[in-house]
């Protein structure tokens, strides 16, 4: 393969191994119980605000925070520290960035409202960002440092030296588990290993989530008390509340305006947004008139009820959340993908929608609840994967034995995959669509995901960077676990020889031809069957490309590559 082709960060099989032998998860777990336990009391407690909790409602790191700066009686500080060199090791993209940035400047305004400051800084190089931390803490003379866990390998391991360093310097650091509905390595297997296969999982994980002995696990974390207003008056804690949030961090700025301004548009910043885009869901159902360019929190043309089963998107969710010509989904993802707002909060929705008194969670039932809370729980899963499997966070497929599969290094493919021109009509709206709003629905993500690996025979890898970089949503273990399932090379994968025909998936997915006449505007005036797969001669004239590939021959292509791994 072409050196300048091959997907970047792949760990050899043996790191990935010994990585895999002692998670990091658990090593910080462990950091965590070797903690300082009655530090000093210090003037000030620190809450350390990341990338996937950025919110104040049911944040149980912060909530932490905020009781025991009241135990201390002294100030609340939030941090939040730009990582520009994690960003580039993660594909984060300028519009990922941009979401963040808008989301943090809602969120400095709210923390204000209670006398909270939260200081937004930058650093680098990301290998001394511990040091940074600790520099901080003792500029502040904090006596704790509160964090929700991050479960990526390299800021599980920031957080483990974070730890040290803190312990060496008596001060106290807790790392919470807040991202998981319930936490990794607390839904096992009999002999204590973690699941691999969704289904027995899910049986598995259901009921962890009913009350027992007094505890609640989808009980909400309380927000956090208000600082005494005194604190402006500090001469080092005061002067935070004015230090703004930056419009942008080099290298991830949005350069065009009318991007920057469709997608605040499509996604709007803070906790309101994503509370009202919830309640959308739950209780209206409207088909969108033009797929893409309407506003999220938009009216619905139905009346509101409070009936599941009836007119609402979550009651239809079961049988038509595979259409992509209709507004069927949530499309929470980029909010829980930035805990703006938390699965638990999503899943105590849906028991007050059914008047659910017993707080039981059956996401077995064939209902549009039960499948919706089936999908919150794949997001569960794959951060499981990702704490307790690290070596899917390494560039390594879970599956070795695919390891060594032959892949195409067709840089022309590659790029008419990236830019919606292959040829497939629901592949090149789907990829258009993605590179409209920065997001995409999930029955397209694998429909385009599948198409790339088993018609293109093109890395996995690169499909999943470029993924992260044009989504709103990206987050590692969501992204990954899906493309390792379409290149079956993950946990509970399609099987090899499981490939989409993208013409029959268009016509589930798109039967009316509404999504693919709004993407690909080369074939808006096309009607009937041949806006799925249209004759060359069609395609000519309307300027649209002809196929890279015929997909009956790729796909024997792609099965004889992997039922003989390392062979072309």
């Amino acid at each position: 393969m072409d050196a300048q082709f091959l997907p970047r960060k792949i760990a050899t099989a043996e790191a990935a191994a010994k990585t895999d032998s002692d998670p990091p998860f658990k090593q910080l777990l462990s950091a965590v119980m070797a903690n300082v336990k009655n530090p000093p009391r210090g003037d000030s407690v620190i809450y350390w605000m990341r990338m996937q909790d950025l919110r104040i409602t049911d944040n149980r790191a912060l909530a932490q925070a905020s009781a025991q700066s009241q135990e201390n009686n002294v100030p609340l500080l939030a941090l939040f520290v730009l990582s520009p060199q994690d960003y580039i090791a993660h594909d984060r993209g300028a519009r990922r960035i941009d979401f963040m940035l808008r989301n943090l400047r809602e969120l400095k305004a709210s923390l204000a409202d209670v006398n909270i400051p939260l200081y937004v800084t930058s650093h680098a190089p990301r290998r001394t960002l511990p040091e940074f931390i600790l520099s901080l803490l003792k500029k502040w003379n904090a006596s704790h440092l509160f964090a929700n866990i991050e479960h990526e390998v390299d800021e599980l391991r920031r957080d483990i030296r974070v730890c040290q360093l803190a312990k060496e310097s008596n001060i106290a650091c807790a790392f919470v588990n807040d991202k998981c509905v319930i936490a990794p390595g607390e839904v096992t297997t009999k002999d204590g290993r973690g699941y691999t296969v969704y289904s027995p999982w899910l049986r598995a994980w259901l009921p962890h989530l009913t009350p027992k002995s007094g505890e609640d696990p989808l009980a909400a974390a309380a927000r956090p008390a208000a600082n005494p207003k005194s604190i402006y008056q500090n001469k080092i804690f005061g002067e935070l509340f004015s230090i703004p949030v930056p419009e942008e961090v080099e290298g991830f700025a949005l350069e065009d305006a009318d991007e920057k301004e469709r997608l605040s548009i499509c996604w709007p910043a803070g906790e309101d947004a994503a509370h009202k885009i919830l309640e959308r869901f739950l209780y209206t159902m409207a088909r969108y008139a033009q797929l893409g360019a309407v506003d999220p929190l938009s009216e619905g043309a139905d009346s509101p009820t409070k009936n599941p089963e009836k007119n609402t998107r979550i009651g239809k969710y079961k049988d038509v959340r595979d259409r992509v010509d209709a507004d069927t989904t949530s499309r929470l993802s980029p909010y829980l993908a930035s805990g703006i707002i938390s699965a638990r909060q999503c899943i105590r929705a849906t028991l007050e929608l059914s008047g659910n008194k017993n707080q039981v969670v059956d996401a077995s039932r064939d209902t549009g609840v039960g499948r919706w809370v089936q999908e919150i729980a794949w997001r569960d899963f794959y951060t499981h994967i990702l704490a307790l499997y690290p070596r899917v966070s390494m560039g390594r497929p879970f599956l070795e034995k695919f390891a060594g599969v032959k892949w195409e290094t067709n840089e022309e493919h590659l790029q008419a995959w990236k830019e919606g021109r292959t040829g497939v009509p629901i592949v090149d709206a789907a990829m258009r669509q993605g590179l409209t709003m920065g997001w995409m629905h999930n029955r397209m993500r694998m429909t385009t995901a599948m198409y790339l690996v088993k018609d293109l025979m093109i890395d996995w890898r690169l499909g999943e960077k470029h993924f992260m970089e044009m989504f709103v949503d990206g987050d590692l273990a969501s992204n990954n676990g899906g493309w390792q399932w379409s290149a079956s090379t993950g946990v509970d994968p399609a099987p090899y020889f499981r490939i989409f025909n993208p013409y029959s998936q268009s016509q589930k997915a798109d039967p009316t031809g509404d999504y693919i006449r709004y993407f690909v505007p080369e074939l808006a005036k096309v009607r009937g069957p041949e806006i799925h797969n249209p004759p060359p001669t069609l395609a000519d004239k309307l300027g649209y490309p002809r196929p890279l590939v015929e997909h009956a021959e790729a796909r024997q292509r792609a099965i004889r590559r992997y039922k003989t791994p390392g062979q072309v």
